[in-house]
């Protein structure tokens, strides 16, 4: 009796141990669509390994990762140098979420088979998963490199890429803003070489460029900007800033032209009358273009400056019958006898306008108020600065120069020294004077 019990027990071990293990299932919706088979290059394993790579797979795919597991490990134990049995390995140990193991499993495959396509996207779909983006990518780009076929990868490196950059973008204008321009330079650097054809990038870094003091590199980032972009306007502000600080004038010309004819401004308009009056100063007499470094003017002077900038104002007013009896020999003849007819700046009782005597601020107030009243003439708008009252610390209302100093101040044309001194006989610079000058053209002619 014995016995046969013990051949009853060796036969149910032998059934037990020789049962058919149970078959993969028959997927119609995979678990896990986005994982890559691991398929045998040609010439590695034979036909027994691709049938349990096979099984492995099915098994993996039905969610059954145990006997996913088991069948890779079998494959494995057959034939050790089978890497696509340890790629699937690592496949279901990333559905497991165990991504340690899955990472050492696919970097296994890897030093054996450094090209194979499926482990270098499951393990960009590990290191995903482990937020390293950055490597993800790294891992996701070699899997294109080996096959440029891989649509879904390559929207994933799309996705990436943005994201990279845009985190980069965001790092740069933080740093910008937070004036570490090293760090920003850096970030813009990275982003540029990831999107090397966004015009939006080299303009951003041309102006941490610019704020470093690097005006070469600023130049040269603001041209690759209009480069890629014609229509990129702010760039070429900025270039014909740049330029016209190194007093090229005829390309900061050309820049602000190109930018005005895409979007106009009144700020452009202003800078292309600058250069416009700019050329025609050079056509000036050298005594003209010396005034404004003069560290005092004279009558003829001042009498040119009110020429030349109000040339047209000048035009308008009613000719008055004068005789100056010393200009003729003058290089500001004619503009004196402009003023001097408009009854800008007079000549004295003698009929000599002593053009080489110096300007006071009072005489430069009289000429300043003298314009604003023929400009007030047709524009009543100026007309209440002309009877404007202020306060001067250092002369009273009585003073004979109070009328005109009143005009040149509440217009704004002269600004007062400290403490509301007013300075009457103080000299006049050629700096003082032209700005002056131009800030009376400003308030009196219409543009």
């Amino acid at each position: 009796m014995r016995a046969d019990w013990l051949v009853l027990g060796l036969m149910v071990t032998c059934l037990s141990a020789c049962a058919p293990r149970s078959a993969p299932p028959v997927t119609t919706s995979p678990a896990f669509p986005d994982f890559m088979y691991p398929g045998l290059p040609k010439g590695l394993g034979g036909t027994d390994d691709a049938a349990r790579v096979d099984r492995g797979w099915r098994f993996l795919q039905g969610n059954d990762l145990q006997s996913a597991d088991r069948e890779f490990a079998d494959a494995l134990k057959r034939t050790p140098g089978l890497y696509p049995a340890r790629a699937g390995s690592a496949y279901v140990a990333l559905a497991a979420a165990d991504f340690d193991r899955a990472l050492g499993a696919f970097d296994g495959v890897l030093r054996m088979a450094p090209a194979y396509v499926p482990a270098l996207v499951g393990r960009g779909q590990v290191l995903l998963a482990l937020k390293r983006d950055a490597a993800a990518l790294e891992s996701f780009e070699a899997a294109l490199a080996a096959d440029a076929s891989l649509t879904d990868v390559r929207r994933r490196v799309d996705v990436l890429r943005f994201r990279g950059l845009q985190d980069l973008i965001d790092t740069a204008r933080a740093a910008t803003a937070a004036n570490r321009l090293d760090e920003a330079a850096t970030a813009y650097e990275r982003a540029i070489a990831a999107s090397p054809d966004s015009p939006f990038l080299h303009r951003d870094l041309a102006v941490v460029r610019q704020r470093q003091g690097n005006a070469d590199a600023a130049l040269n980032g603001f041209r690759r900007a209009v480069q890629l972009d014609p229509a990129d306007a702010a760039s070429l502000i900025q270039i014909g800033e740049l330029l016209e600080s190194r007093q090229d004038f005829a390309g900061a010309e050309a820049a602000y032209r190109q930018a005005a004819a895409m979007e106009p401004s009144a700020d452009l308009a202003a800078r292309l009358a600058r250069f416009a009056e700019r050329a025609r100063d050079i056509k000036l007499p050298a005594e003209f273009r010396a005034i404004a470094a003069a560290p005092q003017i004279t009558r003829g002077d001042l009498a040119a400056l009110i020429g030349v900038r109000l040339e047209d104002l000048l035009a308008s007013a009613p000719a008055r019958e004068v005789v100056v009896t010393d200009i003729t020999e003058h290089w500001a003849a004619s503009w004196i006898a402009a003023v001097a007819r408009a009854g800008v700046i007079e000549p004295f009782a003698n009929h000599t306008f002593q053009p080489g005597s110096p300007v006071t601020r009072a005489d430069l107030a009289s000429a300043v108020s003298r314009t604003v009243t023929l400009a007030a003439a047709s524009r009543p708008e100026l007309r209440p600065f002309l009877t404007a009252r202020p306060n001067f610390a250092d002369m009273p209302t009585a003073h004979l120069s109070y009328p005109a100093a009143s005009v040149a101040v509440a217009s704004g044309v002269m600004p007062l020294a400290a403490g509301s001194r007013f300075e009457v006989a103080r000299l006049v610079s050629g700096a003082e004077a032209a700005d002056t000058i131009l800030r009376l053209r400003d308030l009196a002619v219409r543009r």
